[in-house]
C-alpha cells in the first residue's frame, strides 16, 4: 500500500486542514519542517524517501486565484511526482498544471460541473493521469452535478469507472485533521462494489490505522496531520514496509 503525504496550500503557505473549514486553517506546524513554506515542507518530504506528493490548491478550489507557481517550484526543485488538486474543472486548467510538471490531476466531485470534462480528460490525457476524488462530507456526497442523478457515493464512482477510470481518493472532509480514523463502513462499501485502485483520506490516527487499511485492500493512502504531529514517523511506515514511492 502506498503511503502519500499531503500538502494544503493556502496563499502561498503550507496549512493545517482541519475537518473542512477552511476559513480556520492555520499555517502548518509540522516536526517534520521548521517553516511553512510549501517547497520546504515538500523537499522535507523528498529527503524522508517519498517519491510521491498530494498538493491540495485550497485558493484555486475555493475560486480565489491559485498557487500553481508553487506547484511549479516544488516540480522543478524536488524529485516528487506531484498529484494536483485545483478545482479542476475544464481541459485548459489541467494543461496548465501538466505545463507546471504535474504528474496526476485530481478531478474532485466538489468542483465538478459536468461529466463531459472527465470524459474528454481520459481522451487527452489518458486515465492513468486522472484521479477522481469522492468528496465526502460526513459521509454526504459533495457535487454540484445533477442531485437526481449522482446523489449515491459508490453510483457515482460506478458511473465514472464505466468510462474508463481506474483511480479514486475516498476523502471526508469532515475527517481530515481530525484524527478521529477512517469511515471504514463506507470504505467497505466501496471495496466490495467497484474495482478501482483507491486512496483513503482523512482522520489517520497511528501506524495502526494505516495497516487496517492495508488488510482492507486500500491502493493507496493520503496522509498529513498525524505524519506532521510525529504520531506516525518514517521509521513507522518502514518497519511496517509500507511504500514510500
Amino acid at each position: 500500500m502506498k503511503v502519500i503525504p499531503v500538502i494544503d496550500i493556502l496563499d502561498g503557505l503550507a496549512v493545517h486542514a482541519i475537518k473542512g473549514v477552511r476559513k480556520d486553517y492555520k499555517p502548518l506546524k509540522s516536526v517534520l519542517s521548521k517553516s511553512a513554506e510549501p517547497l520546504e515542507v515538500a523537499t522535507a518530504f523528498w529527503k524522508f524517501g517519498f517519491k510521491e506528493l498530494y498538493l491540495a490548491d485550497l485558493n484555486a478550489i475555493t475560486g480565489n486565484d491559485d498557487n500553481f507557481s508553487v506547484v511549479e517550484q516544488i516540480a522543478e526543485k524536488t524529485g516528487l511526482r506531484l498529484m494536483v488538486d485545483a478545482g479542476i474543472n475544464n481541459i485548459k486548467t489541467a494543461n496548465e498544471l501538466f505545463r507546471k510538471g504535474t504528474s496526476k490531476v485530481i478531478v474532485g466531485t466538489e468542483t465538478l460541473t459536468t461529466i463531459g470534462f472527465v470524459e474528454e480528460a481520459f481522451r487527452q490525457f489518458g486515465p492513468k493521469r486522472v484521479i477522481l476524488s469522492l468528496d465526502l462530507k460526513t459521509g454526504q456526497l459533495l457535487s454540484k452535478l445533477d442531485p437526481s442523478k449522482f446523489a449515491d457515493p459508490i453510483a457515482v464512482l460506478q458511473s465514472f469507472q464505466s468510462l474508463g477510470l481506474t483511480q479514486a481518493i475516498l476523502l471526508d472532509l469532515a475527517r481530515v485533521g481530525s484524527e478521529e480514523g477512517t469511515d471504514v463502513v463506507i470504505l467497505k462499501k466501496v471495496l466490495q462494489r467497484v474495482s478501482l485502485e483507491l486512496f483513503v483520506g482523512g482522520g489517520i490516527r497511528n501506524i495502526d490505522d494505516l495497516l487496517q487499511l492495508k488488510n482492507l485492500g486500500v491502493f493507496g493512502v493520503l496522509l498529513a496531520t498525524a505524519l506532521h504531529s510525529g504520531k506516525i514517523t518514517i521509521e513507522d511506515l518502514r518497519r511496517a514496509r509500507l511504500n514510500l514511492s
